[in-house]
């Protein structure tokens, strides 16, 4: 046929350009291939078609026996991932609840060794600002605590002297320990940190009754002086502490109030006792020693009015002392 006769394609001449393959749909038709190429080759070889169909079955059963395996693997894993998830969820819920069961039930442990709180109806508030070294304070605290039991008013905890003597800023809670100090004397007068709110801002509004009381008084002093101005002002201040109570001629049960707040109630602050334990340990380990107070007087025996460990020739010694 001549050139000329030939059917034209309206194309011809031009290459037509095929469209790429996607990456995925060449890879199927690739392993398609040669999947049917093996097939043709067994059958070449004279597989029959039962043993190509076992042979089928098998490589299908062998590819979903893999599946298992790696799915029952990462179920495995999944299950170890939530039983770890789990037990620590459940550690930190139990660290919880000790946590709370702790702060609820260990003040109740040591609360309960206190004795009841004592109940009365409540004269009015005092202030107490002491004065004097630290020996001389620590007396007039314990009177402060017996004038107030026996006047039933609610005694403020003491502000210690930081101008005197010694300059220094130290308060109650750093020498003593104030939670017990409170605590232990509860059966016998309420004491409180400082004044409520309404108190307190009263005081803010309106000025301070504030007085020293007179050196050397009896419990009759405070019953027919202090109470009646308790009694206008609410809040009394005490500017002074030192020697405000009388040694002998005083009830009995006041005299108690106060060897027990000075050698009970009234103890060291916890790094002071700490401290002192280990100083005692050290010259323990070294032998036999002797304490010896520098500036130790006698009327810091008198001032105390207490007699706790005398014979009764002591007794009547220190009671002419006073």
């Amino acid at each position: 046929m001549d050139k000329k006769d030939e059917p034209k394609d309206p194309g011809f001449g031009e290459v037509k350009k095929e469209k790429p393959l996607n990456s995925k749909i060449r890879y199927s038709r690739y392993t398609g291939a040669i999947k049917a190429e093996v097939l043709k080759g067994l059958i070449a070889g004279g597989i029959k078609a039962e043993k190509l169909k076992t042979f089928i079955n098998w490589s299908i059963k062998d590819q979903k026996l893999k599946g298992l395996v790696i799915s029952r693997t990462r179920l495995e894993r999944l299950k170890l991932w939530a039983a770890r998830a789990t037990t620590v969820l459940l550690l930190w819920a139990i660290a919880m609840q000790l946590k709370a069961l702790g702060e609820n039930l260990l003040p109740r442990i040591s609360k309960s060794s206190f004795p009841p709180q004592r109940v009365y109806e409540n004269n009015g508030y005092l202030m107490v600002s002491s004065n004097g070294g630290l020996n001389q304070m620590r007396s007039g605290i314990c009177d402060m605590v017996a004038i107030a039991r026996y006047m039933n008013v609610t005694l403020i905890v003491p502000e210690l002297d930081n101008t005197s003597f010694w300059n220094d800023r130290s308060q109650f809670e750093d020498i003593f320990d104030v939670d017990y100090f409170i605590a232990s004397l509860r059966d016998e007068v309420r004491i409180l940190k400082e004044l409520p709110p309404e108190q307190k801002k009263k005081v803010e509004l309106e000025s301070l009754y504030s007085m020293p009381p007179i050196s050397w008084s009896n419990m009759t002093y405070y019953y027919n002086t202090i109470i009646p101005r308790m009694k206008t002002y609410e809040i009394v201040h005490f500017t002074k502490t030192d020697a405000r109570l009388a040694n002998n001629g005083i009830p009995e049960e006041v005299q108690k109030l106060r060897c027990r707040a000075n050698y009970q109630a009234l103890r060291f602050a916890p790094p002071i006792e700490e401290l002192g334990k280990k100083i005692v340990r050290i010259l323990r380990e070294r032998g036999p020693f002797l304490v010896l107070h520098l500036r130790y007087e006698m009327d810091m025996v008198a001032f105390s009015g207490c007699t706790e460990g005398c014979n009764e020739e002591e007794i009547e010694e220190t009671t002419k002392m006073r």
